[in-house]
């Protein structure tokens, strides 16, 4: 009974436009469309201009190691500070460099001297990497000004450059090795662009069933029935996580393939569980728009409850609950751990048994609603 509702329940998808574009192709055209605007990972070259009210010889040297700097790019170099202003309010210029005048003689005479910098708050990539960068500018100039004093009472340059850091320090991403926005947010993404189009399609399948009062295993409310059906629409989920995790990552060269074996195991689960949840949500729909009304507008929210990019501390206590009754929190989670990251199935054992509770929460609940279902359709053929 099992292999007959696998079939049919293929067949009805592959003969259905509406749920072949959201099942399959839906997928592929997420793939290389939302990753699109996150391709340049690091922001660079950001415009911004100097004030050189100084004109001094520290002044141009700053100038200078601005123009240097990887992520800048300095449009405009001027003594007067209402300039800068308004090419930043004109959105010209995303940073401003204010070197003061008197700054190269307050450094030698000792005193302490204060160079400013100013961003557009507007822009908030743009603006941060404006200020790190003319900050980094300002440091690496004011180093070598204490290098030099240190350098003078002491025999080497060496010397005076352990003295000054003693403690050596290196920064180095781990898992987010560029450091870029689309590895961040795109790996979260795609489990839950696997959930949404498979939850649409399902309810667009169902609520057409329905509506035309005949489903594909129709009067076989055995429980292969059920299984076949839920196999069927597990494979889809398993067969767009494998084209995201194996080919889109390799593609757009995200982090990847941290725990190969973990991730299979996982994706196992959370196929049964995605399709196990989307029978029981599909069920509760007659019309065939209803479930897509509903995917699309819950999108954006159920992103959130997965604690990608919002804290989950931050949630109040009620949603840190009910955000489990959803298979994208614990997939989300677990995958990015495990392919990303390269956990083990042991750190993510709280994922994992979410899953496998939602599960089996959902097998019982749609196996019951299911044959209730059937009932259903079979009065209404004897109509």
């Amino acid at each position: 009974m099992i292999w007959p509702a696998f079939v049919a329940t293929w067949r009805a998808m592959l003969t259905d436009k509406g749920a072949l574009t959201l099942l399959f192709i839906g997928g592929i055209i997420y793939s290389f469309f939302y990753p699109l605007p996150y391709s340049t990972e690091i922001v660079q070259r950001v415009p911004v201009a100097v004030v050189d009210q100084d004109r001094s010889a520290m002044s141009r040297q700053l100038t200078r190691f601005a123009m240097a700097h990887p992520s800048l790019h300095v449009v405009a170099v001027t003594p007067d500070l209402p300039v800068a202003q308004d090419l930043l309010w004109r959105d010209q210029v995303m940073g401003v460099l204010i070197i003061p005048d008197g700054l190269q003689t307050d450094v030698l005479a000792g005193r302490a001297a204060h160079a400013q910098v100013a961003g557009n708050g507007l822009y908030l990539m743009l603006n941060k990497v404006a200020l790190n960068g003319l900050a980094e500018v300002v440091g690496t100039v004011s180093a070598g000004i204490e290098l030099k004093r240190l350098g003078a009472g002491t025999p080497s340059a060496v010397q005076a450059n352990q003295q000054r850091s003693p403690i050596a320090f290196d920064a180095v991403p781990l898992f987010n090795v560029k450091e870029g926005y689309g590895a961040y947010v795109v790996p979260g993404v795609a489990t839950l662009i696997v959930q949404q189009t498979l939850l649409i399609g399902m309810t667009m399948l169902f609520g057409t069933w329905y509506q035309r009062k005949a489903f594909p295993v129709a009067g076989k409310r055995t429980a292969g029935g059920y299984a076949g059906m839920l196999l069927a629409f597990a494979c889809v989920a398993f067969l767009n996580c494998c084209y995201f995790f194996g080919f889109v990552f390799w593609f757009q060269d995200y982090p990847r393939g941290g725990n190969f074996g973990g991730m299979l195991l996982l994706l196992v689960l959370f196929s049964l569980a995605e399709a196990a949840f989307g029978m029981l949500l599909g069920m509760l729909f007659r019309t065939r728009e209803r479930g897509t009304q509903l995917m699309i507008a819950t999108s954006m929210p159920v992103l959130f409850l997965a604690g990608l990019t919002w804290p989950v501390s931050s949630m109040p206590v009620v949603l840190q609950w009910l955000r489990w009754l959803l298979p994208s929190t614990a997939g989300i989670q677990g995958f990015v751990a495990l392919n990303q990251m390269g956990a083990s199935l042991y750190e993510i054992r709280h994922e994992v048994a979410g899953l496998l509770a939602l599960l089996l929460a959902c097998v019982a609940l749609g196996w019951w609603r299911w044959r209730t279902m059937e009932e259903v359709a079979v009065d209404l053929n004897k109509a």
